[in-house]
């Protein structure tokens, strides 16, 4: 059996996981980092993109996980986001809806619009939801 760490997943409107785990790949601003027991202490921003959680017992979900914090300190991992969706629980339909919604959105829009970035963003999160839901 691998090493273990304890990992706190939360976001504003709920606790989403608390247990023991093996394994975190998260995708911080700065590319994607993998967690292991005895980590070194470490902090970073956390980007747009796909997680993967291997528990204590070896099993893996995928989740989308959009902005937030990543924090490691003494074998505790916590990761604060400001959204996370496990792939089974995301609405494929209502994903593919959003992501052509934004697509609309960000191809009638300008370059120099001052929320355009707000909107490339919102496309890359509805493009995630979508490839983690299938």
């Amino acid at each position: 059996m691998a090493e273990t760490f304890h990992l706190q997943i939360v976001t504003p409107d709920k606790p989403v996981f608390d247990g023991t785990a093996e394994k975190l790949i998260v995708r911080t601003i700065t590319g994607d980092v993998c967690i292991l027991a005895r980590h070194i202490d470490y902090a970073a921003a956390l980007g747009i993109g796909e997680a993967r959680v291997t528990d204590g017992e070896g099993n893996t979900r995928i989740a989308a996980c959009n902005g937030g914090l990543l924090s490691v300190c003494d074998n505790q991992v916590r990761v604060m986001a400001t959204t996370f969706e496990w792939a089974d629980e995301i609405d494929t339909e209502r994903a593919r809806l959003s992501l052509d919604a934004s697509q609309e959105a960000l191809n009638k829009a300008d370059r120099s619009d001052a929320n355009y970035a707000a909107l490339e963003a919102k496309l890359k999160r509805a493009l995630v939801r979508v490839q983690i839901s299938e």
